[in-house]
């Protein structure tokens, strides 16, 4: 992105909404998503899911894996994350700057981070808070690409639309229901 000579002033407020995004749809934080949704909205394999799971890339907040027979529920902020954590790769960036960005994220409210931007080099990973900052790193020439997290943001949603999720206010689930099937005979045997 270009500046105008005039410090940036100029640029529109429709090419700033394509970085940093406002009024984005108040999230259920009651649903949790099972790992065959996280990987199709996030457009990773199980494989990956499952991988960055075990080495605590990106965890399961809503309900981790407890022993053989538990399904992980990834809430909507593990499915945004999961997508940008694939964006990077895909555009060459380590997994070691990638753990690193995946660590500053989390530090976050999930509400902020649809304000951020995430620009790189290939190297390094940047977070800008605003249109400026993403300036700055382009003309510094640190910025080759950059991820409006945001937009990453409205395409899970997009995607979380047409998707079974599940309510996690104790409500039973398939897995829960076998095991407890299972503790109630080991209680009566």
């Amino acid at each position: 992105m270009r500046g105008t000579g005039d410090g940036g002033s100029g640029r529109t407020a429709a090419a700033q909404s394509l970085l940093f995004t406002d009024a984005l749809p108040a999230l259920d934080r009651e649903a949790g998503y099972r790992g065959p949704t996280a990987c199709k909205a996030a457009g990773i394999t199980y494989r990956q899911l499952d991988y960055w799971a075990r080495t605590g890339l990106v965890e399961p907040s809503v309900r981790p894996a407890s022993g053989s027979g538990t399904q992980r529920l990834y809430g909507f902020r593990d499915i945004l994350v999961l997508k940008v954590v694939k964006r990077l790769l895909d555009t060459g960036v380590s997994l070691q700057q990638i753990r690193s960005a995946v660590g500053h994220l989390h530090e976050r409210e999930v509400e902020d981070l649809a304000q951020i931007t995430l620009m790189s080099d290939g190297a390094s990973v940047y977070e800008c808070t605003s249109a400026e900052e993403v300036v700055d790193l382009v003309q510094g020439g640190q910025g080759v690409f950059g991820i409006a997290v945001g937009r990453v943001w409205r395409e899970v949603e997009s995607s979380l639309a047409t998707l079974p999720s599940e309510k996690v206010d104790g409500g039973s689930s398939a897995t829960d229901e076998l095991a407890a099937r299972r503790a109630a005979r080991r209680t009566a045997g």
